[in-house]
């Protein structure tokens, strides 16, 4: 599948995570996976997460800034959530963040969708092409999150944003870069609600949340009123927080735990 693949020894690995780079055309050079693998004999087919970080981040900041792979086994141990992988891929490292959309000549898209499950089932025994597969993030992730489940809601069992930008437009309040290198020829392909209401006959479970100081809480609250206008299932939450680390570190559980109700 991949011309190249490098994957971390067991040795010198820590905290049950795993890392893998391999190098796809789809970015036109390496990509990283940070990947949670839990600690239980005899797993196979296990649920995949795909875990989308957002601007300025890496494949590490889910785990090193919220310690997700921790919280993620103490709910299995306490039987909270049924064993499951979680996927950690860089989005592409391109500018202040990728969107995950395809532009300037790179597929940021397809890496998420096609790449990283791939990689992940080459590389790790307990996930396999029968693994369900669910995807969340925070903030450009969780517009990847969103947009990305609801384009190819075939592929993903459930889907779950944070924070989350809704229109590519919004990515001006974080990046750097011109708002151009993101939008895409097709105007649906740019906004949140305008995929879910093209798809809406063929959509995963759908939930997703926001903090009640957070910056992007309008943009939320909007696209939970056209949902429910439009009589579309979904959850949508708030809580107490604002546009940081705290609120995603205590409410990606929320995420786990929607997904483990959607599983098998």
């Amino acid at each position: 599948m991949f011309r190249t693949t490098e994957i971390s020894d067991a040795a010198y690995e820590s905290a049950n995570l795993r890392f893998i780079t391999v190098k796809t055309n789809k970015l036109k050079g390496r990509g990283d996976i940070c990947v949670f693998v839990p600690p239980m004999a005899n797993l196979e087919d296990l649920p995949l997460v795909i875990l989308l970080h957002g601007v300025y981040g890496s494949a590490w900041v889910w785990s090193q800034k919220a310690g997700v792979h921790i919280s993620a086994l103490e709910m299995m141990e306490k039987g909270e959530i049924p064993p499951m992988v979680i996927a950690m891929p860089s989005d592409g490292l391109w500018g202040d963040g990728s969107g995950y959309l395809p532009h300037n000549q790179k597929d940021f898209e397809s890496w998420i969708v096609d790449d990283v499950p791939n990689a992940v089932i080459e590389n790790i025994l307990s996930v396999s092409k029968k693994s369900e597969l669910f995807i969340s993030g925070l903030s450009m992730g969780g517009f990847g999150a969103l947009r990305l489940g609801v384009k190819y809601g075939d592929r993903f069992k459930a889907i779950s944003g944070h924070s989350s930008i809704t229109d590519i437009e919004q990515m001006n309040l974080f990046v750097e870069e011109n708002l151009d290198n993101y939008q895409q020829k097709d105007s649906f392909e740019n906004s949140v609600w305008s995929l879910i209401e093209k798809n809406k006959k063929h959509l995963p479970k759908l939930r997703f949340d926001c903090g009640s100081e957070d910056q992007l809480i309008a943009y939320n609250r909007k696209l939970h009123e056209q949902l429910k206008e439009n009589n579309i299932s979904h959850v949508y939450e708030e809580f107490k927080g604002a546009h940081e680390w705290s609120y995603w570190s205590d409410h990606v559980r929320d995420t786990l735990r929607f997904f483990a109700r959607n599983c098998k």
